[in-house]
């Protein structure tokens, strides 16, 4: 959520910077600063009437204890009124608060300037590209069946189990799985990351701190009797953590991660596109994220883009860089790098990480503060995270550019992990 102070003192530059991502209802921050200041009228109303009301208590506690009864009664009668009218201020700073919290919430994060500009992903700059485009043999597959030949996953197992989405993995199959998940962990530790195992299931405060809620909902599988949404990515729950702390300056970077399971609808998902696991409900993921100083923040984004960049390196596949448009960033993200695999079966680029900087937009709905030593302020610390990484895709990349005909190859970075050199 957008700092109100910021929208107060640079009313245009918040409008610059939203325009960066094609908002249209830039006219809401003027509404904003126009509620603010009948909420500001409204407060100062109440503060008035409250402190008349403790002038006339001390008044009336003198006079009682002068014995002067019935003077002291007639200004008790004021002090009734005084207290209708400042219960019907507060009413009125409620609604008011209300609704301008109504508008904060629509507010997407405000870019920044160095974002690109643009409406669509095909005016999203690439940053880099990596790696040989490898020239498959004859008879080379797309995943889905190189996973059907080799009984690796089960689509339709999935679908009896569960429905559309949900893969089921076995054998070897799940096995890469494991390797992946247990390489991604480790080197992930190895950069200074605290690994957790945070619960799968969050409550709609934890939802809402780190805005999926209300902009995702459609996305998020609900259980409505308890409250509870399965997690879209172990960002939800472990970003939390820091919900309604404050921070010591010393402790930054707080660097955390973790494996999940992450659940997502990806409503209106069909075609050749997401055939496989291009396109899931369910699947696994490690998310690192970071708690970091406001004057830091852009530097350690490029330190988890060069760590997710790492990791593909080592996977031996080629991969690109983007630096977002604005047209096609998240609704909370200040700016985020993409990368993407070329899958050379399905000829095609495809999106395995997002890493982001989120500025204050997250902590402040999280109320996640330090204290500034220099000035001695409590000011909102920044957060970032990145997929390091999704593995449904990274999964099928590897399949179709490491075959061969005599099998899959493994690239070394996995095989103390997989415990074999070839998936044949």
């Amino acid at each position: 959520m957008i700092e109100l102070t910021y929208i107060r003192s640079q009313p245009e530059e918040v409008k610059q910077r939203l325009s960066i991502k094609n908002f249209k209802e830039v006219f809401l921050i003027d509404e904003v600063i126009a509620i603010d200041i009948e909420r500001r009228n409204i407060q100062k109303s109440l503060d008035d009437v409250l402190a008349q009301s403790n002038e006339l208590a001390t008044t009336v506690g003198k006079l009682f204890k002068e014995g002067k009864t019935t003077e002291a009664e007639e200004i008790k009668k004021q002090s009734v009124l005084l207290k209708e009218n400042s219960n019907q201020y507060k009413l009125q700073l409620e609604e008011v608060e209300k609704k301008q919290f109504d508008i904060l919430v629509k507010l997407p994060n405000t870019p920044s300037f160095e974002v690109p500009l643009g409406k669509t992903p095909e005016e999203n700059e690439v940053v880099k590209q990596v790696g040989t485009i490898p020239v498959l043999f004859a008879g080379a597959k797309p995943h889905w069946e190189i996973a059907a030949d080799k009984e690796l996953f089960d689509l339709e197992m999935g679908v009896k189990i569960t429905g559309a989405g949900f893969p089921l993995y076995k054998g070897n199959g799940a096995r890469l799985q494991r390797a992946l998940i247990n390489f991604f962990l480790d080197e992930a530790i190895a950069a200074g990351y605290t690994e957790y195992v945070p619960p799968f299931m969050v409550n709609a405060d934890s939802a809402f701190a780190t805005g999926q809620l209300p902009d995702k909902e459609g996305q998020m599988y609900e259980m409505p009797v308890d409250g509870f949404y399965m997690i879209p990515t172990a960002e939800v729950p472990i970003t939390n953590i820091y919900r309604n702390v404050i921070v010591k300056e010393k402790d930054f970077p707080i660097k955390m991660t973790a494996h999940s399971p992450c659940f997502r609808r990806e409503a209106g998902s069909y075609g050749k596109d997401v055939r496989g696991l291009n396109r899931v409900h369910q699947f696994e993921k490690i998310e690192i994220v970071v708690v970091e100083h406001p004057e830091k923040s852009y530097e350690t984004l490029q330190s988890m883009v060069h760590h997710v960049e790492n990791l593909l390196l080592k996977l031996d596949l080629p991969y690109r860089i983007l630096k977002l448009c604005g047209g096609d960033m998240g609704f909370a993200s200040a700016m985020t790098y993409d990368f993407e695999v070329y899958s050379t079966a399905q000829e095609r680029w495809l999106e395995v990480s997002s890493v982001s900087n989120f500025e204050t937009f997250q902590s402040n709905r999280l109320k996640l503060r330090f204290k500034d030593e220099a000035t001695g302020k409590t000011r909102l610390a920044h957060t970032l995270n990145g997929s390091a990484l999704a593995l449904p895709r990274i999964y099928a990349a590897l399949l179709e550019n490491h075959q061969t005909a005599e099998g899959i190859r493994i690239p070394e970075a996995l095989r103390k992990y997989t415990g074999f050199d070839v998936l044949s």
